[in-house]
């Protein structure tokens, strides 16, 4: 059963209303248009900053904005040869999430990053562009109690219910994760946190570049490859090995480190996880895709698999896809290639990151 708590934040001139969820594996509700089982931590909007909530502040046109593209550089990107492939899967664990079904499609070559974008590379958007994210305008974010410092804990007087681990933070953002007495010593080269999607797309169109489908990271997550759990593979650990950061103990009490993270791990750390020598795209942090969220995938009107499809026309939520450091198969069983959740456009997170991608020329 899905739970919905709504959670009213004290900003500094206007409440902001955040949402979140809760579920549990056996949850298999298709009625259902939410799974993020906590994953998920989205801003409802009854007002914003300073004033009322407007639908522009939501979400960014990408197709607009890429007016504005930067100069593309395939420095650091994977070729990520095109074809027909299947995403989805007919073995669904959270069936509420639109895991299934299996289903055919065609994507055409492109290009994805080898790496999440790290806060290295993130910076030198905000320094070039003077650009302020979302996170620092609503003045606070979501972050897992977990790796909270004792005061910021004494400082926080609401939480969510059926997620107790899950704290609104002020001054959580992309330079202070976890909060105004945090920073990034010893983390540049980890992946930027609390990137809202519209975020993401003014970074990528900098670069040149865009946020990829949801079937592109699906069928680059897969290794080009049928059905496959992991990007290498069925076999979690094959000889041992670990290759994505996630968490290892007890969640959300116990963290082992056991895989040498309890947090993020820098962007070029673990195995590369396909031929193509991508990393993380599974475990680390979520990414976001440019697709809209729907759980119910309509089947093609035409024989041939739909070619470069891209979601809905339009929603109230985009996919993320990946699973993050936070997951752990007791709880949050997401990090596999069909797993997906969801966010609002403008809602940021101390899991959620992203990578861009862009067309083969």
């Amino acid at each position: 059963m899905f739970y919905f708590i709504f959670i009213v934040l004290l900003a500094s001139l206007e409440p902001v209303i955040l949402n979140t969820e809760t579920c549990n594996v056996d949850n298999n509700d298709i009625n259902s248009e939410n799974g993020g089982c906590g994953c998920a931590t989205s801003r409802k909007h009854e007002t914003e900053p300073g004033g009322v909530w407007s639908k522009e502040h939501q979400h960014i046109d990408q197709e607009e904005d890429s007016n504005n593209l930067g100069q593309l550089s395939f420095e650091g990107m994977s070729f990520i040869k095109g074809g027909t492939f299947n995403i989805g899967t007919d073995e669904p664990v959270f069936l509420a999430d639109g895991e299934s079904a299996s289903r055919p499609v065609t994507i055409s070559d492109f290009y994805l990053d080898k790496v999440e974008v790290s806060n290295r590379e993130f910076e030198k958007f905000v320094q070039a562009e003077g650009y302020v994210t979302e996170a620092e305008k609503f003045g606070n974010s979501f972050v897992a109690d977990y790796f909270l410092s004792e005061q910021v804990k004494k400082e926080i007087v609401q939480a969510v219910a059926a997620a107790p681990w899950w704290l609104p933070v002020d001054g959580a953002d992309w330079r202070h994760p976890e909060g105004k007495d945090s920073n990034l010593d010893n983390r540049m080269d980890h992946p930027v946190l609390h990137v809202s999607w519209n975020d993401a797309v003014k970074y990528c169109t900098w670069k040149g570049k865009r946020l990829p489908t949801e079937a592109e990271w699906e069928t680059a997550c897969r290794n080009n490859k049928q059905n496959r759990l992991f990007p290498w593979g069925n076999k979690w650990n094959p000889k041992g090995v670990f290759r994505a950061n996630i968490w290892t103990g007890t969640f959300p009490q116990i963290n082992t480190a056991e895989d040498g993270y309890s947090g993020t791990a820098p962007v070029d750390s673990f195995p590369v996880q396909t031929d193509t020598e991508l990393r993380h795209m599974i475990g680390n942090v979520w990414e976001w895709t440019t697709d809209w969220w729907t759980v119910r995938h309509e089947p093609s009107n035409s024989v041939e698999p739909p070619v470069n499809p891209t979601g809905p026309a339009a929603g109230t939520d985009k996919v993320k896809k990946g699973g993050s450091f936070m997951c752990h198969k007791d709880y949050c069983y997401r990090y596999r290639c069909a797993a997906r959740s969801q966010n609002t456009p403008d809602s940021s997170a101390y899991n959620l990151g992203f990578r861009c991608a862009a067309n083969a020329k």
